[in-house]
């Protein structure tokens, strides 16, 4: 719908606006005798397609988000970026102090260097023992004793793999990298601080070069999207916080596969590109929903418009220059 035009059907043949008519009723418009004639301009009516509009309170989404966290307990080191920065996926961005995890994986390198060889000693053990069962100079007793004794030292070598890998993996917990493409928000924790996994998220990076606009239209409204022409689909624009228009447009690509029953609405999301990032994650939105007109209408200017007790109501002059009040069906 065209804010600045009104359907007053097809009967009208041309309008009257002026000044002194739009501020009157149709009752006023006799003149005194003596009064001069007002002034008045005539304008054709014309038929146009408007498009009609619905407009809803909306959420800006990012597209990715995630929350840094640390998964060992530790000393804070300086931050490796400088906050608000685009950051790419593998760049450091804190690290916590390793010498204590650095001093774990080398005393369980130790042990399983010990392990190794004791696993070594085992072997060579088991196998003389079994070459002296064939020659029936040795025992089976001994020969199982030995063989025993072997598999445990292999198990403990097994072991302390698994503990050198384990400390390994927490050594490396005390480098975090970003994880995806995106814009680094402020540091929550400063350098020197000790922290944990309770600690909460040290920052958060922000993927919103591309943006989703959530809305939640009544399933009226939903209905009325499903059965539109696809071939068609609604344009869906943004109202920012001053009122103007957002630059792009966006295209609603998911609806949420459930309703709300407390307000029997259901979540639409479009997506936009966000180039220049002014719209950011959380910001509060109107989106506004333009869907094709289904045929051209007759329409007016804004200022033709007047209103009295009946209604709103244009004046007309058909072909032999005689005035006429025509109300209209259209809704402001």
């Amino acid at each position: 719908m065209n804010l600045g035009t009104r359907d007053f059907g097809h009967s009208v043949t041309a309008i009257l606006a002026t000044v002194a008519l739009l501020a009157t009723a149709p009752a006023s418009l006799a003149q005194e005798a003596d009064a001069p004639p007002p002034t008045v301009v005539v304008k054709a009516a014309e038929k146009r397609e408007v498009p009609r509009t619905s407009e809803f309170i909306g959420r800006i989404q990012a597209v990715e988000r995630v929350d840094i966290q640390v998964r060992v307990t530790g000393t804070l080191l300086k931050p490796q970026f400088k906050e608000g920065d685009t950051v790419e996926p593998g760049q450091l961005l804190y690290e916590i102090e390793p010498a204590p995890f650095q001093a774990e994986v080398n005393s369980n390198e130790a042990q399983l260097a010990s392990a190794t060889a004791a696993a070594t000693n085992a072997d060579i053990n088991n196998k003389r023992a079994q070459e002296l069962l064939v020659t029936r100079t040795g025992s089976q007793a001994n020969a199982d004793t030995r063989k025993a004794e072997f598999e445990q030292a292999a198990a403990q070598v097994e072991i302390a793999k698994a503990a050198l890998d384990v400390s390994r993996i927490t050594l490396g917990y005390t480098r975090i990298s970003a994880p995806i493409h995106g814009r680094v928000g402020r540091t929550a924790i400063t350098e020197g601080n000790i922290v944990s996994p309770a600690s909460g998220p040290l920052t958060t990076i922000v993927k919103d070069d591309t943006v989703w606009a959530l809305f939640a239209p009544s399933q009226r409204e939903v209905l009325e999207y499903k059965k539109a022409d696809y071939a068609n689909p609604p344009v869906v624009r943004l109202k920012l916080a001053d009122g103007s228009m957002y630059s792009g447009e966006g295209s609603i690509d998911y609806m949420d596969n459930i309703v709300d029953p407390s307000t029997d609405s259901q979540i639409l999301r479009a997506t936009f590109q966000n180039p220049d990032r002014v719209l950011t994650d959380g910001q509060t939105i109107r989106v506004v929903i333009e869907q094709p007109a289904d045929a051209p209408v007759l329409v007016v200017p804004q200022v033709a418009l007047a209103a009295d007790q009946t209604g709103t109501f244009v004046l007309t002059v058909d072909g032999e220059s005689k005035v006429a009040t025509k109300y209209g069906s259209g809704s402001v």
